[in-house]
Protein backbone atom coordinates (compact mmCIF):
# COMPACT_ATOMS: atom_id res chain seq x y z
CA UNK A 1 0.00 0.00 0.00
CA UNK A 2 1.58 3.43 -0.86
CA UNK A 3 2.49 6.47 0.95
CA UNK A 4 0.47 9.13 0.15
CA UNK A 5 2.55 12.51 -0.93
CA UNK A 6 0.89 15.10 0.86
CA UNK A 7 1.33 18.28 -1.32
CA UNK A 8 -0.80 20.69 1.46
CA UNK A 9 1.27 19.35 4.62
CA UNK A 10 4.64 20.06 2.45
CA UNK A 11 3.64 23.32 0.82
CA UNK A 12 3.05 24.27 4.51
CA UNK A 13 6.13 23.74 5.27
CA UNK A 14 7.63 25.43 1.87
CA UNK A 15 5.51 28.40 2.79
CA UNK A 16 6.52 28.93 5.79
CA UNK A 17 10.20 29.07 5.22
CA UNK A 18 9.54 31.85 2.05
CA UNK A 19 7.63 33.83 4.66
CA UNK A 20 11.33 33.74 7.14
CA UNK A 21 13.44 34.21 3.94
CA UNK A 22 10.99 37.44 2.83
CA UNK A 23 11.19 38.84 6.05
CA UNK A 24 15.17 38.17 6.18
CA UNK A 25 15.50 40.03 2.22
CA UNK A 26 13.23 42.66 3.58
CA UNK A 27 15.02 43.72 6.56
CA UNK A 28 18.29 43.16 4.88
CA UNK A 29 17.30 45.58 1.68
CA UNK A 30 14.48 48.00 2.85
CA UNK A 31 12.44 45.82 -0.42
CA UNK A 32 9.11 44.11 -0.56
CA UNK A 33 9.31 41.18 -3.41
CA UNK A 34 6.28 42.46 -5.53
CA UNK A 35 4.23 40.57 -8.01
CA UNK A 36 2.01 41.49 -10.59
CA UNK A 37 -0.84 39.34 -11.59
CA UNK A 38 -2.69 40.06 -15.25
CA UNK A 39 -5.98 38.64 -16.03
CA UNK A 40 -7.94 39.05 -19.05
CA UNK A 41 -11.63 38.03 -19.14
CA UNK A 42 -13.62 36.31 -16.86
CA UNK A 43 -12.49 32.90 -16.86
CA UNK A 44 -13.97 31.33 -13.47
CA UNK A 45 -11.13 28.93 -13.17
CA UNK A 46 -8.38 31.35 -13.57
CA UNK A 47 -10.18 34.00 -11.49
CA UNK A 48 -10.29 31.56 -8.71
CA UNK A 49 -6.53 30.46 -9.11
CA UNK A 50 -5.56 34.47 -9.36
CA UNK A 51 -7.23 35.09 -6.02
CA UNK A 52 -5.81 32.23 -4.65
CA UNK A 53 -2.02 33.73 -5.88
CA UNK A 54 -3.00 37.30 -4.56
CA UNK A 55 -3.90 35.84 -0.92
CA UNK A 56 -0.85 33.31 -0.80
CA UNK A 57 1.51 36.52 -1.21
CA UNK A 58 -0.29 38.17 1.77
CA UNK A 59 0.59 35.38 3.87
CA UNK A 60 4.36 35.15 3.04
CA UNK A 61 4.55 39.07 2.86
CA UNK A 62 5.06 39.45 -0.84
CA UNK A 63 3.50 42.48 -2.08
CA UNK A 64 1.15 41.57 -5.11
CA UNK A 65 -1.43 43.43 -7.45
CA UNK A 66 -3.53 42.04 -9.87
CA UNK A 67 -4.47 43.45 -13.16
CA UNK A 68 -7.97 43.34 -13.94
CA UNK A 69 -8.33 43.54 -18.28
CA UNK A 70 -11.90 43.14 -20.43
CA UNK A 71 -12.04 40.26 -22.32
CA UNK A 72 -12.84 43.07 -25.41
CA UNK A 73 -8.59 44.65 -24.50
CA UNK A 74 -6.96 44.80 -28.00
CA UNK A 75 -3.37 43.54 -28.11
CA UNK A 76 -1.34 46.56 -28.13
CA UNK A 77 -2.86 48.09 -24.86
CA UNK A 78 -2.14 44.51 -22.75
CA UNK A 79 1.74 44.76 -24.14
CA UNK A 80 1.91 48.31 -22.92
CA UNK A 81 1.22 47.23 -19.48
CA UNK A 82 3.16 44.60 -19.72
CA UNK A 83 6.46 47.19 -20.62
CA UNK A 84 4.79 49.34 -17.45
CA UNK A 85 5.40 46.17 -15.23
CA UNK A 86 8.33 45.75 -16.37
CA UNK A 87 9.98 48.94 -15.84
CA UNK A 88 8.21 49.07 -12.16
CA UNK A 89 11.12 49.19 -9.62
CA UNK A 90 8.39 47.39 -6.89
CA UNK A 91 7.17 44.24 -9.34
CA UNK A 92 9.81 41.91 -9.19
CA UNK A 93 7.70 39.07 -11.04
CA UNK A 94 5.45 39.44 -13.62
CA UNK A 95 2.59 36.72 -14.35
CA UNK A 96 0.11 36.54 -17.15
CA UNK A 97 -2.99 34.32 -16.12
CA UNK A 98 -3.05 31.84 -19.44
CA UNK A 99 -5.28 30.89 -21.28
CA UNK A 100 -5.97 34.09 -23.02
CA UNK A 101 -8.62 34.89 -25.27
CA UNK A 102 -8.36 33.74 -28.56
CA UNK A 103 -7.99 37.34 -30.27
CA UNK A 104 -4.52 38.01 -28.73
CA UNK A 105 -1.27 36.49 -29.44
CA UNK A 106 0.14 34.45 -26.42
CA UNK A 107 3.64 34.16 -27.75
CA UNK A 108 4.24 37.75 -28.60
CA UNK A 109 2.39 38.53 -24.89
CA UNK A 110 5.12 36.10 -23.16
CA UNK A 111 8.04 37.02 -25.16
CA UNK A 112 6.99 40.68 -24.12
CA UNK A 113 7.95 39.89 -20.43
CA UNK A 114 10.77 40.88 -18.92
CA UNK A 115 13.20 37.29 -18.83
CA UNK A 116 14.58 38.65 -15.51
CA UNK A 117 10.62 38.90 -13.99
CA UNK A 118 9.11 35.87 -15.99
CA UNK A 119 7.82 34.45 -12.68
CA UNK A 120 6.33 31.62 -14.75
CA UNK A 121 9.42 30.93 -16.31
CA UNK A 122 7.91 30.38 -19.95
CA UNK A 123 9.73 33.26 -22.14
CA UNK A 124 12.32 31.28 -24.65
CA UNK A 125 15.60 32.90 -22.41
CA UNK A 126 14.54 30.82 -19.31
CA UNK A 127 13.55 28.07 -21.24
CA UNK A 128 17.05 28.11 -22.85
CA UNK A 129 18.59 28.35 -19.31
CA UNK A 130 16.63 25.34 -18.03
CA UNK A 131 17.74 23.05 -20.93
CA UNK A 132 21.40 23.57 -20.13
CA UNK A 133 20.93 23.60 -16.49
CA UNK A 134 21.70 27.26 -15.24
CA UNK A 135 18.45 28.63 -14.72
CA UNK A 136 17.20 31.15 -11.78
CA UNK A 137 13.39 29.89 -12.61
CA UNK A 138 11.45 26.93 -12.86
CA UNK A 139 7.91 25.99 -14.50
CA UNK A 140 6.04 25.70 -11.11
CA UNK A 141 4.42 22.73 -11.24
CA UNK A 142 7.48 21.15 -12.55
CA UNK A 143 9.63 22.56 -9.66
CA UNK A 144 6.80 21.32 -7.21
CA UNK A 145 7.44 18.01 -7.98
CA UNK A 146 10.62 18.07 -7.36
CA UNK A 147 10.26 20.01 -4.15
CA UNK A 148 7.76 16.73 -3.42
CA UNK A 149 10.69 14.23 -3.71
CA UNK A 150 12.92 16.41 -2.30
CA UNK A 151 10.63 16.60 0.94
CA UNK A 152 10.03 12.88 0.90
CA UNK A 153 13.44 12.25 0.51
CA UNK A 154 12.81 9.78 -2.87
CA UNK A 155 16.08 9.16 -5.12
CA UNK A 156 16.27 9.81 -8.53
CA UNK A 157 19.52 9.53 -9.08
CA UNK A 158 20.28 6.50 -11.60
CA UNK A 159 16.16 5.77 -11.31
CA UNK A 160 14.30 5.71 -14.34
CA UNK A 161 11.27 8.55 -14.92
CA UNK A 162 8.84 7.81 -17.32
CA UNK A 163 6.90 11.13 -18.00
CA UNK A 164 3.50 10.80 -19.91
CA UNK A 165 2.89 14.24 -21.37
CA UNK A 166 5.23 16.58 -23.55
CA UNK A 167 3.80 20.09 -22.89
CA UNK A 168 5.75 22.96 -22.47
CA UNK A 169 4.32 23.88 -19.43
CA UNK A 170 5.00 20.19 -17.24
CA UNK A 171 6.31 17.32 -19.47
CA UNK A 172 8.78 19.13 -21.34
CA UNK A 173 10.59 20.90 -18.46
CA UNK A 174 9.88 17.88 -15.57
CA UNK A 175 11.89 15.88 -17.90
CA UNK A 176 14.67 18.37 -17.65
CA UNK A 177 14.28 18.71 -14.31
CA UNK A 178 14.44 14.81 -13.59
CA UNK A 179 18.25 14.65 -15.76
CA UNK A 180 19.31 17.67 -13.86
CA UNK A 181 18.78 15.21 -10.52
CA UNK A 182 20.39 12.54 -12.98
CA UNK A 183 17.47 10.71 -13.57
CA UNK A 184 17.49 8.07 -16.42
CA UNK A 185 14.24 9.79 -18.38
CA UNK A 186 11.53 8.36 -21.24
CA UNK A 187 8.72 11.21 -22.33
CA UNK A 188 5.99 9.47 -23.57
CA UNK A 189 3.42 10.72 -25.63
CA UNK A 190 -0.09 10.39 -27.70
CA UNK A 191 1.85 8.92 -30.67
CA UNK A 192 3.96 6.11 -28.29
CA UNK A 193 3.14 2.59 -29.17
CA UNK A 194 3.28 0.15 -26.21
CA UNK A 195 2.85 2.90 -23.67
CA UNK A 196 2.08 0.39 -20.57
CA UNK A 197 5.19 -1.80 -21.93
CA UNK A 198 7.32 1.48 -20.88
CA UNK A 199 5.57 2.98 -18.33
CA UNK A 200 6.32 -0.27 -16.34
CA UNK A 201 9.58 0.32 -16.20
CA UNK A 202 9.52 3.46 -14.53
CA UNK A 203 11.00 3.88 -11.17
CA UNK A 204 9.14 7.37 -11.08
CA UNK A 205 6.32 8.00 -12.87
CA UNK A 206 4.95 11.16 -13.87
CA UNK A 207 1.57 11.67 -15.58
CA UNK A 208 0.48 14.94 -17.24
CA UNK A 209 -1.88 13.83 -19.98
CA UNK A 210 -5.34 15.60 -19.25
CA UNK A 211 -7.20 12.66 -19.13
CA UNK A 212 -9.17 11.35 -16.10
CA UNK A 213 -7.88 8.06 -14.62
CA UNK A 214 -5.95 7.57 -17.91
CA UNK A 215 -3.10 5.93 -15.59
CA UNK A 216 -4.02 1.94 -14.90
CA UNK A 217 -2.88 -0.45 -12.35
CA UNK A 218 -1.11 -2.54 -15.71
CA UNK A 219 0.70 0.43 -16.35
CA UNK A 220 2.79 0.57 -13.16
CA UNK A 221 5.34 -1.25 -11.42
CA UNK A 222 5.30 -2.52 -8.52
CA UNK A 223 6.94 -0.35 -5.69
CA UNK A 224 7.02 2.65 -8.40
CA UNK A 225 6.41 6.13 -7.23
CA UNK A 226 3.15 7.74 -9.01
CA UNK A 227 3.01 11.50 -9.79
CA UNK A 228 -0.48 12.56 -10.75
CA UNK A 229 -0.34 16.13 -12.22
CA UNK A 230 -3.02 16.30 -13.72
CA UNK A 231 -6.75 18.30 -12.89
CA UNK A 232 -9.91 16.80 -14.21
CA UNK A 233 -13.40 16.36 -13.81
CA UNK A 234 -14.79 12.63 -13.88
CA UNK A 235 -18.35 11.64 -15.13
CA UNK A 236 -19.76 12.80 -11.83
CA UNK A 237 -18.25 16.01 -11.79
CA UNK A 238 -15.63 14.96 -9.17
CA UNK A 239 -12.37 16.33 -9.36
CA UNK A 240 -9.48 13.45 -10.64
CA UNK A 241 -6.01 13.00 -11.64
CA UNK A 242 -4.82 11.48 -14.95
CA UNK A 243 -4.10 8.21 -12.34
CA UNK A 244 -6.27 5.99 -11.63
CA UNK A 245 -5.80 6.31 -7.57
CA UNK A 246 -7.98 3.19 -6.11
CA UNK A 247 -6.13 0.76 -8.86
CA UNK A 248 -2.95 1.87 -8.36
CA UNK A 249 -2.80 2.52 -4.75
CA UNK A 250 -2.50 -0.57 -3.96
CA UNK A 251 0.78 -1.06 -6.26
CA UNK A 252 2.76 2.07 -5.95
CA UNK A 253 5.08 2.68 -3.56
CA UNK A 254 4.60 6.31 -2.82
CA UNK A 255 1.53 8.69 -4.47
CA UNK A 256 0.43 11.89 -5.05
CA UNK A 257 -3.39 12.06 -4.53
CA UNK A 258 -5.65 14.76 -6.63
CA UNK A 259 -6.68 17.05 -5.16
CA UNK A 260 -3.80 17.98 -2.65
CA UNK A 261 -1.11 16.55 -4.07
CA UNK A 262 0.84 18.36 -6.96
CA UNK A 263 -1.71 21.24 -6.61
CA UNK A 264 -0.98 22.98 -3.77
CA UNK A 265 2.64 23.40 -4.47
CA UNK A 266 2.06 25.15 -7.45
CA UNK A 267 1.44 28.91 -6.40
CA UNK A 268 4.08 27.57 -3.60
CA UNK A 269 7.32 27.57 -5.63
CA UNK A 270 5.84 30.74 -7.91
CA UNK A 271 6.44 32.83 -4.66
CA UNK A 272 9.82 31.16 -4.19
CA UNK A 273 10.33 32.29 -7.77
CA UNK A 274 8.90 36.05 -7.03
CA UNK A 275 11.61 35.84 -4.03
CA UNK A 276 14.34 34.68 -6.18
CA UNK A 277 13.66 37.18 -8.95
CA UNK A 278 13.82 39.94 -5.87
CA UNK A 279 17.23 38.84 -4.78
CA UNK A 280 18.37 38.38 -8.36
CA UNK A 281 17.03 42.26 -9.23
CA UNK A 282 18.90 43.71 -6.21
CA UNK A 283 22.41 42.33 -5.98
Amino acid sequence: MAKIIDGKMTSTAVREKIKRDVSKFTEETGKTPGLAVVIVGENPASQVYVRNKHKACGEVGIYSEVHELPESINEDELLALIDKLNSDKKINGILVQLPLPKHLDEEKVLLRIDPNKDVDAFHPVNVGKIMIGNFSFLPCTPAGVMELLKHYEINTSGRHCVIIGRSNIVGKPQAMLMLKENATVTICHSKTENLADITKQADILVAAVGRANFVKADMVKEGATVIDVGINRNAEGKLCGDVDFNEVEPIASYITPVPGGVGPMTITMLLKNTLTAAKEQYK
